[in-house]
């Protein structure tokens, strides 16, 4: 069979795809995609979850209302209603991104919807036994759901984010094997919507986020899921009572559906980089420079294959910074990834950049942290809320933030302009008087969160 060269192959059509800007209309690109088109974020990830946390958060709002002088029964969740809903959107715009590319749409793009490996410098060869080359090829081949080992061999079915989300009809019990944000998110929707929801964790809940606001997190959730942390499975079994996984205290827990949430590990594995000369760290993620460059000449990579931080926004930005450095090769950029954010949606919503104060201690440096409720604010009076949080974590001495943590309703949104403080260096003092805050909005829990920092 022939080779067919081209000026970029793109192994990947999530943020991948985004990479084919009018920059290279006159380029003969390939995209390799072997999955559902458009990645993981629009098919199994950010999109799709976010949908079903929504009507979650609606239908737990309304079982709370009783502290406002509301009452009547909550809304019944219709779980087929609600998943047809979601997924009548988002297969059309999978399938018409798919179609974009495969039709007339782009007509300087091949797409090739099968498997793609290396088999040699920029070198890929296909399962339909084609091998195609390339100039440039940039791997954006996402990541898949981690399933011990010992879950498969059990023969005991199980679901995991990819799948879960197109069940016919909501179980009554549910497992959640993990402890992470996935994790989180999926045990808020079933409990909302519900469900009898046990969550298993070989750790704390959310262990990489600050303490404190953690311990008030699982004080929150532990009314509404079986919390077992701090256990590991040691095997998993299937009678007509259900699914049943033994922890090592001994415990038994029970489910109608087990859904393993432990993680996700990066494809590279699935595509003989060796062959090409591409290196990759010892947890999978193929290593790349500044710029996005892999060890191999040509060879770029982005997104989960790659980076530590597994968040669309990073990968969104990766991808740009690629598609300036492939149309200019003498005027790199660098991708900046110093504050990352990211946002757990789940009820209570949470939010984080920066620096824990857990990490501020073992870096040995002086630092000032601040914890301030919403209750504190007029606001927060009108929500009757009690709970919700805002913690900042500053250096004393240049007045610069170092980390930001909410725990609330809307906390995704509240963290926003405390990422633009830490990325654009505007210092505590300045943040605070230099700008008006809207009365009585609920950002004023930010504005006195940073007027309660005490700096030198």
């Amino acid at each position: 069979m022939s080779v067919e060269h081209f000026d970029l192959v793109i192994v990947g059509s999530g943020s991948g795809n985004s990479l084919v800007t009018p920059d290279f209309d006159d380029w003969k690109i390939a995209i390799v995609e072997e999955g559902t088109f458009g990645g993981t974020c629009l098919n199994v990830g950010c999109i799709p979850t976010k949908m079903f946390v929504y009507p979650a958060e609606v239908t737990s709002s309304a079982r709370e209302q009783a502290r406002l002088g509301l009452h009547g029964a909550p809304p019944v969740a219709d779980w087929p209603a609600i998943r047809d809903r979601i997924f009548g959107r988002i297969d059309a715009i999978s399938l018409g991104g798919r179609d974009y590319r495969a039709g007339t749409g782009s007509p300087n793009v091949t797409l090739f919807e099968t498997h793609a490996e290396f088999s040699g410098a920029r070198e890929l060869k296909l399962s339909t036994g084609q091998t195609i080359t390339a100039d440039r090829i940039v791997l954006a081949a996402g990541s898949r759901a981690f399933v011990p080992p010992m879950l498969v061999e059990s023969g005991v079915p199980f679901h995991t984010s990819d799948t879960v989300m197109r069940i016919d009809e909501l179980p009554e019990r549910v497992i959640v094997l993990g402890g992470g944000y996935i994790a989180a998110e999926f045990a808020n929707i079933f409990s909302a919507f519900g469900s009898h929801v046990t969550v298993v964790s070989r750790s704390p809940l959310l262990r990489d986020h600050d303490r404190e606001v953690i311990g008030h997190f699982t004080d929150l959730v532990r009314d509404r899921w079986h919390l077992h942390t701090e256990h590991l499975p040691t095997s998993f079994t299937q009678d007509a009572g259900g699914i049943h996984v033994r922890l090592d205290d001994g415990s038994v827990v029970t489910g109608d559906l087990l859904l393993v949430a432990i993680g996700r590990v990066p494809n590279g594995d699935r595509l003989n980089l060796g062959a090409a000369g591409v290196d990759v760290h010892p947890d999978g993620r193929v290593v790349v420079d500044e710029y996005q460059r892999t060890t191999a000449d040509g060879v770029w990579a982005l997104g989960d294959v790659s980076t530590e931080h597994q968040l669309k926004h990073v990968a969104n930005h990766e991808e740009r910074v690629v598609a300036h450095n492939l149309a200019h090769p003498d005027d790199l950029r660098a991708s900046d990834h110093r504050f990352v954010p990211s946002a757990v949606f789940t009820h209570p919503q949470l939010a984080t950049v920066g620096i824990t104060e857990e990490q501020a201690k073992a870096s040995g440096r002086r630092y000032v942290a601040h914890t301030q409720f919403y209750g504190s604010t007029a606001y927060g009076w009108a929500m009757v809320d009690e709970t919700s949080l805002c913690k900042l974590i500053a250096d004393p001495h240049t007045g610069q933030l170092l980390g930001a943590h909410l725990m609330g309703e809307q906390a995704s949104t509240l963290v926003q302009p405390l990422i633009q403080a830490m990325s654009f260096g505007l210092g505590v003092r300045e943040m605070a008087r230099g700008q008006y805050w809207i009365h009585p909005a609920l950002t004023e829990v930010v504005e006195n969160a940073l007027l309660s920092l005490e700096l030198d």
